[in-house]
């Protein structure tokens, strides 16, 4: 492999798993495969698959027959694609990939997507908490197959903490469209987990062009050596100028053959040859990007071969030039957890102001937002917008972002993410009551609230009480269960149930009270909850004079006992109150 690291990721992935025999083990296990089907059975269309277990790792592997394959790609309704909204309901398994764009959709090739579909049902349950990695692998069109199940699982990883599977393809042609290409290669921890193989002698990964784009890292091999590129354009622009018109003629199964040997050679000459006796093409003016490409290229015979055919190879050599430096131009944008929190600071001043002038409204922050009082409002949604756009955006990257990513958001970035949670889920709160629905937290809850949450709970260590500088500090904190506010609702609503008597099940409505009480109690015990509940017109204040109507003067609980006392209100937003 070159060592000019051109596509870093690509490279490390490629050196990874021929350095680690991974690459070896997956070639082997469909040769296995191979060799017991055709002792059994002899040629056929259809695919099969066998699981291997390996003391380091499980491998599953696909095989279809070299000509059946050549045949079903090169042959009439080879090439047709098949759009996910056609199946969406009937085979549900690749709707999480679906872009949130005006074409919510994507579309995969129809052959492989039938042999896939024709098998799912028979296909292994892995445990994806599993200690051991699994490697899925396939040819030709088994490679195919052995991608859509990769793709079917990626759901069910979570990448901050487990690693996700590795699909490894032999010769296997191209599987879907550019809506699919930029799904999968919207995240780095997905397209890190495809890594295809091509022969240089090899017409099937060539085949399907018009209308598909490539995803995850292609490892282009020849008698010279091999490459990897990553970038998409450059791996669709060689796919295409290395179609050769003798590639038509080449017999599948020895084509199938060569990808043993070439397995075999790569653990003995990894490093690829760095220079090129091609004066013409490096020279002492040559950068040191051009000078790579063209090492690159010269190991895949692709130089050799369009010299041969008179082709100007520089065309070649630019392009590829081009698209390196767009993919590092945009590889530093890439997502970074903690890129954008001093913009994000900005926005959360404005929210901490709002809350701040909330309280001469006698209602504050959560009341002011959903009654709605004033234009000052307008200006709260945009920010409020801004920062939902961020968070989502962050935990939907962290989530399925390597290990070392999800790391970086528990510590430098989870302090901010936990400070919008607490200001923004109230809004959000807000906004869900006033339509008139029920049960938030069950039923309206965003994702993203739910993993920051878990995020913090895991970090957190356990508190033995509050210190001093917490009850110093209650008055301008933000209350720590950011669902403080949906508790209140629903214990409105049990309120009015029994008041009304519209409840069927008035035991427990009453139950659902006390608990609530137990809560509030809890959270002021340890000054977890912000001062400004106590606001006159506040919707706890209003809660607690409807409950204690329903309860009247003689009911004592803990609860009670400290908001029969006004007084015990300002106590405790100086810090000063006793709570036993």
């Amino acid at each position: 492999m070159s060592k000019t690291q051109l596509y870093s990721s690509g490279l490390e992935l490629a050196n990874f798993v021929v350095t680690h025999d991974i690459l070896h083990d997956a070639w082997t296990a469909i040769w296995s495969l191979y060799s017991e089907i055709s002792q059994n059975e002899g040629p056929s269309s259809f695919v099969r698959f066998k699981v291997y277990e390996l003391p380091n790792y499980t491998i599953i592997a696909f095989f279809t027959w070299p000509s059946s394959s050549k045949d079903s790609v090169q042959g009439g309704g080879g090439g047709n694609l098949v759009s996910s909204s056609t199946f969406k309901g009937s085979f549900p398994f690749f709707d999480f990939l679906c872009p949130k764009t005006k074409d919510p959709s994507f579309s995969i090739n129809e052959p492989a997507f039938q042999l896939f579909k024709s098998i799912f049902g028979v296909l292994p349950k892995f445990e994806i908490d599993n200690s051991k990695p699994l490697i899925i692998t396939g040819n030709s069109l088994g490679g195919s197959v052995a991608t859509l199940f990769t793709l079917s699982l990626l759901e069910k990883f979570n990448f901050s903490k487990t690693k996700g599977p590795l699909c490894i393809t032999f010769g296997s042609p191209l599987i879907g469209d550019e809506n699919l290409q930029e799904a999968i290669s919207k995240y780095a921890a997905w397209n890190s987990c495809f890594l295809h193989v091509v022969s240089d002698q090899d017409l099937v990964p060539r085949v399907l062009i018009n209308g598909y784009q490539p995803f995850g890292t292609f490892l282009f091999c020849s008698k010279l050596g091999c490459s990897c590129f990553e970038d998409h354009h450059t791996i669709l622009e060689l796919l295409t100028t290395t179609n050769l018109g003798t590639l038509e003629n080449q017999d599948p199964n020895k084509v199938f053959e060569s990808y043993g040997t070439f397995v075999k050679d790569l653990n003995r000459k990894v490093i690829c040859k760095d220079t090129t006796d091609d004066e013409s093409l490096i020279d002492w003016t040559t950068t040191p990007l051009r000078a790579g490409i063209i090492t690159q290229l010269v190991t895949i015979g692709l130089v050799q071969s369009q010299q041969q055919q008179n082709v100007d190879i520089n065309i070649i050599i630019t392009k590829t030039e081009k698209q390196a430096k767009m993919m590092a131009i945009s590889n530093q944008h890439a997502f970074d957890p903690t890129r954008g929190l001093n913009d994000i600071k900005v926005h959360m001043v404005y929210l901490e102001q709002y809350k701040k002038l909330s309280k001469e409204y006698k209602d504050g922050y959560y009341d002011r937002y959903k009654n709605g009082v004033d234009r000052s409002d307008i200006d709260l949604v945009k920010h409020k917008k801004f920062l939902t756009c961020y968070w989502e955006e962050m935990v939907d990257q962290a989530e399925k972002r390597p290990q070392t990513v999800g790391a970086s958001l528990r510590t430098r970035s989870l302090f901010g993410g936990t400070n919008y949670r607490r200001m923004i889920e109230p809004l959000d709160i807000a906004d869900y009551y006033k339509a008139g629905k029920q049960d938030y937290i069950n039923q309206g809850r965003s994702k993203h609230y739910i993993i920051l949450e878990q995020l913090l709970k895991e970090t957190e260590k356990p508190s033995s009480g509050p210190n001093e500088l917490k009850k110093q500090n209650v008055a301008s904190s933000l209350t720590e269960d950011s669902c403080f506010w949906a508790h209140v609702e629903e214990a409105r609503i049990s309120c009015k149930l029994l008041s009304s008597r519209e409840s069927n099940d008035r035991e427990k409505e009453t139950n659902k009270l006390i608990e609530f009480e137990k809560y509030v109690y809890g959270l002021m015990k340890n000054y977890a909850v912000s001062s400004e509940i106590f606001l006159p017109e506040s919707s706890f204040m209003t809660w607690w004079r409807e409950y204690r109507e329903i309860k009247g003067t003689f009911y004592r609980s803990h609860l009670t006992g400290l908001m029969n006392n006004e007084e015990n209100y300002d106590k405790y937003a100086k810090g000063r109150l006793v709570i036993p």
